[in-house]
């Protein structure tokens, strides 16, 4: 059986923000991958480069104060073509950017321009990469917005986004992200701001639309209850590195890093009515400071002093799953041994 050739395939990507207090190391060396039709969710607390690692795909990171600092972003064209996003002049990226390459952003607010009609924000995208007339334009950008659950599409489309509640406003992105039909979609916490039912819907919304036109999908959230029920792989990310990655299931059923069980713990879901709240200790490191060691060391409970001088590298711990932990990795080690001695 031939292997499927990925989609994308991120290698040693450094993002790092050069500021008057030092330089925040953002993204600091991260490699992953992902198929055709499948689904990635990247998971992390605020401020551990999941966003930062997704915009850089394509050039949206302020430059200064951002900088790319090294990395490959390789996206198939078909079998035997391929181009780096990270190498992209800005006309190559426009095509892509939009097109074959879409973005959900996390407020639709200020994404959405207040002063111009839904129906010409839909159409943009389409009369720009997309050979079609402007009746045309307007014709695909009523049926995105039924596509996506609004109803009366044929008059909301000439409103303007206040006049949408933010539930909608979400679903006018999600419209507007997959008008082209993109290839990979990019959705940055696209729940976050709405209510649990609305979030539902958005939810099923997505991997409903992915099912249908078998894109992949890249999906950044804080909530692994969110990931559980939509992704086909997880990478948890802390402090610009990641920390841990593998199938859902397995994340799910046998994590590998303290930092992956913390932020299970602390999920209010995995509690019974009146229980204590589990929260992780500590703040996440200043990422303008040089870490030396495991960065997740100073709130880990199980951490050794070795954990504070060793610096970590992510590794097989299992088949298709990887951790930093050192701790993790030396039980894997142990276990290899003994195996061997016993055969």
């Amino acid at each position: 059986m031939t292997p499927v050739k990925p989609l994308l395939e991120v290698s040693n990507l450094k993002v790092y923000f050069h500021t008057r207090n030092g330089v925040v190391r953002a993204v600091n060396g991260i490699s992953y991958s992902i198929n055709p039709g499948e689904t990635l969710g990247i998971v992390g607390e605020s401020g551990s480069g999941k966003s930062v690692s997704c915009y850089s795909l394509l050039n949206l990171i302020p430059s200064p104060p951002g900088k790319l600092e090294s990395g490959t972003a390789i996206l198939s064209v078909n079998n035997s073509e391929s181009i780096d996003l990270l190498s992209c002049t800005k006309k190559e990226l426009q095509k892509i950017s939009g097109n074959r390459v879409s973005m959900i952003f996390q407020d639709p607010m200020t994404c959405l321009n207040p002063y111009l009609r839904v129906g010409n924000q839909l159409t943009e995208s389409l009369l720009l990469h997309k050979n079609v007339s402007k009746n045309e334009a307007k014709l695909k950008a009523i049926s995105a917005l039924e596509e996506v659950g609004i109803q009366d599409a044929e008059q909301r489309v000439n409103q303007y986004p206040h006049e949408f509640s933010g539930g909608m406003r979400q679903r006018v992105m999600i419209a507007m992200a997959l008008i082209t039909e993109p290839e990979l979609l990019i959705a940055d916490e696209p729940t976050t701001a709405l209510d649990v039912t609305i979030q539902a819907q958005i939810l099923e919304l997505i991997k409903k639309l992915q099912k249908q036109r078998g894109m992949a999908v890249i999906f950044i959230t804080h909530d692994l209850g969110v990931i559980a029920g939509i992704a086909d792989h997880v990478m948890v990310m802390y402090a610009g590195q990641i920390v841990e990655q593998s199938s859902t299931t397995q994340i799910y059923n046998n994590p590998q890093h303290p930092y992956t069980k913390a932020l299970m713990d602390s999920n209010p879901g995995t509690h019974e009515s009146g229980e204590t709240l589990y929260t992780i200790s500590g703040l996440p490191p200043d990422m303008s400071k040089q870490i030396i060691g495991c960065a997740f060391a100073p709130r880990c409970e199980y951490s050794s002093s070795r954990c504070f001088q060793t610096d970590t590298e992510i590794k097989e711990v299992g088949q298709h799953h990887q951790s930093s932990c050192l701790l993790v990795q030396e039980k894997k080690i142990l276990q290899t041994v003994i195996s061997s001695e016993a055969t």
